[in-house]
């Protein structure tokens, strides 16, 4: 392999030694051309994973905040899922937080719920609730300041950490029962809920690894079947939608003709 060849080829292992693998495997996939090592292909799932998870935790909210913002509409988002997918999230930072756990360890969430937030407060502005909304920041705030002081035992941060998850399940149970109530997604992001559902995946591999067939694992996989229901939602009244657009489109055109 020549110079150029070589200097082309040192972003992409950089960047595979960064994310995906360390640099013995790295050697036996593209030296030794040994693809079927089985401890380096663990690695590399479990990376894979790990990313699947951060994607569901940071950059899901992203696209649904995107489009409430840029359709100026919150037309179909159940709020209730939204506070509880927000406590869920704020329980687990309030618990990394009071354990003095790196912020490297817990800054996904902080992030996360920070945009869950922003989301909540233009739900309420886009349905003509703003005071409202800013009230519940406000209100919010205090909750969190509360959780994470020394006020509240830790036995009670301990036991919002460990049952979370069932608030992430029936957040999503709110939103698929609203969806199927009114017969459509409104502005429910299908980018946003398509990588909340890879990061469930994710979770139930993690949690499989870690704790085997666990009620963990059980509760993960619950939650992912809620994101797998509204991700079938979407696309069956999408499917809806284009047909009778389609249909409304041949009628005007009979009618033109």
């Amino acid at each position: 392999m020549d110079t150029s060849d070589q200097e082309t080829m040192t972003p992409l292992k950089e960047f595979l030694l960064t994310y995906f693998m360390p640099e013995k495997c790295y050697d036996y996939f593209f030296i030794y051309f040994n693809f079927m090592h089985v401890p380096c292909l663990k690695i590399i799932l479990s990376k894979t994973v790990g990313i699947w998870v951060l994607m569901g935790i940071v950059i899901a909210p992203l696209p649904q905040i995107w489009k409430v913002f840029w359709s100026g509409s919150s037309n179909g988002l159940c709020l209730t899922s939204i506070f509880l997918e927000l406590l869920a999230i704020s329980t687990h930072a309030a618990f990394c937080y009071t354990q003095s756990f790196p912020i490297g360890a817990w800054g996904e969430s902080l992030f996360a719920l920070i945009q869950i937030a922003v989301l909540a407060l233009l739900i309420q502005h886009y349905r003509g609730k703003t005071i409202k909304g800013v009230y519940f920041l406000a209100l919010y705030c205090g909750f969190m300041f509360l959780l994470a002081s020394p006020l509240t035992p830790v036995s009670v941060v301990w036991t919002l950490h460990e049952w979370n998850v069932l608030l992430v399940i029936a957040g999503r149970f709110f939103q698929a029962g609203s969806n199927f109530k009114y017969g459509h997604t409104g502005q429910l992001s299908a980018l946003s809920v398509f990588l909340v559902f890879l990061g469930s995946l994710g979770r139930i591999f993690s949690s499989l690894q870690d704790t085997g067939l666990s009620l963990s694992s059980q509760m993960h996989a619950l939650a992912c079947c809620g994101s797998g229901v509204m991700l079938a939602q979407i696309l069956m009244y999408w499917n809806k939608l284009m047909t009778k657009h389609e249909k409304e489109g041949q009628v005007q055109k009979d009618k033109a003709e």
